[in-house]
């Protein structure tokens, strides 16, 4: 029997600080992209305000999201390595308080840069919402053998993209985000651990 072998990372392993900074980092370089990308590129950002009923459509988009990737993972082997590889870089060393981070800095940051801005300032059409999530999935590229997690991202930067055009709201796209990363990433650790 041929034993697997553990896909080792092309970036090294990161500590919890590390790993903290660098989302810090990370949702702050978005931010600021979008906003000198709204400055300057004559943007306007995509409608964003309170409802409630659009709140509740993002929990449900979030949960149906959720419930999507562990179809994946359960039915896609690479997919599953993939998106093991991903988590285990990112995850492993944080603790459960850290999710909130997890799920906050990259929620709120990515969606406004992609759905916020890049969506409203390629036109707000088919186009805009794949061409958007094409570079939202390709932020997840980790490594050279992690094209199934990119694929994945960007199957979910359509979902997202179109939730923003249908709503009319980035509040939608922003809940959804936020609580599929709270989700998957605490499944994932509970399944480790």
């Amino acid at each position: 029997m041929v034993e697997q072998q553990k896909q080792e990372p092309e970036i090294p392993y990161l500590t919890r600080t590390q790993i903290l900074v660098a989302m810090g980092v990370t949702a702050i370089v978005l931010w600021i992209v979008a906003k000198l990308w709204l400055r300057f590129g004559n943007v306007v950002l995509f409608k964003w305000q309170w409802s409630e009923q659009d709140l509740f459509i993002g929990l449900g988009l979030g949960l149906i999201i959720t419930l999507l990737s562990g179809l994946a993972y359960q039915l896609s082997p690479p997919y599953r390595k993939s998106a093991d590889y991903y988590l285990e870089l990112v995850l492993k060393p944080l603790i459960l308080p850290d999710l909130i981070w997890l799920g906050l800095l990259p929620g709120l940051s990515e969606e406004l840069l992609f759905r916020g801005v890049m969506l409203s300032a390629l036109g707000a059409d088919h186009v805009a919402v794949i061409v958007s999530s094409m570079c939202f999935g390709i932020l997840h590229l980790s490594g050279a053998n992690q094209w199934p997690y990119v694929i994945w991202a960007t199957i979910i930067g359509i979902i997202l993209g179109y939730s923003a055009l249908w709503s009319g709201n980035l509040l939608v796209p922003i809940v959804a985000h936020i609580l599929t990363n709270w989700l998957s990433s605490y499944f994932w650790k509970m399944r480790r651990n």
